[in-house]
């Protein structure tokens, strides 16, 4: 895995194999990654990359965080709850050299609580599959404060998710057996 685009376009990520099944790490392929960046770069809504405080959700390796930032995002949060995903999450920030600009809380994303931080102008989603548990996370986000208006979701699943409101969604693509969406939070 590396970096696709950026600042850090090249940067090997640390190697996780084909994932780690019993810790969940499913990492979204370099081919995906781009084609999810270039959705977001290149979109109708406009890009909500540039400065924006990012929250990577089920981080796993922090990749989708780590292209962020290397495309010009602001600030990075990475909430993951494994203890694989943790050291991956800490290899790939120290390669990175990216250390002011993330934070890495060791939480269940379903169970976020209240965010005591800005809220986040890009979110990105990719839970375990089939499981309900991005709907859960969502949900804990909205609650606790951690989706700004106007944010876009990047949501990866095997099918298409239950996207509740206030979110709307305006894009999907499958890429083999992933379905992205990208939904928008109302306002400015």
């Amino acid at each position: 895995m590396r970096i696709v685009g950026g600042t850090l376009r090249g940067l090997k990520l640390a190697d996780v194999g084909d994932g780690d099944n019993a810790a969940h790490l499913r990492p979204t392929t370099d081919r995906v990654r781009e084609a999810i960046f270039n959705l977001l770069v290149n979109g109708a809504q406009g890009n909500p990359i540039p400065g924006a405080r990012v929250l990577d959700l089920f981080a796993g390796t922090g990749a989708l965080g780590l292209e962020a930032l290397s495309r010009g995002a602001g600030h990075a949060v990475f909430v993951d709850d494994g203890t694989s995903a943790q050291a991956l999450i800490r290899s790939n920030i120290a390669r990175a050299r990216a250390g002011n600009a993330t934070a890495s809380l060791r939480r269940d994303a379903t169970r976020l609580g209240d965010n005591r931080e800005a809220p986040h102008g890009l979110v990105f989603l990719d839970p375990p599959y089939g499981q309900g548990l991005g709907e859960r996370a969502i949900a804990s986000a909205l609650d606790g404060g951690w989706i700004a208006p106007g944010a876009v979701v990047v949501w990866e699943e095997r099918r298409p998710p239950v996207v509740a409101a206030p979110l709307v969604p305006f894009d999907q693509r499958r890429y083999g057996d992933t379905v992205v969406t990208l939904a928008r939070m109302p306002g400015s």
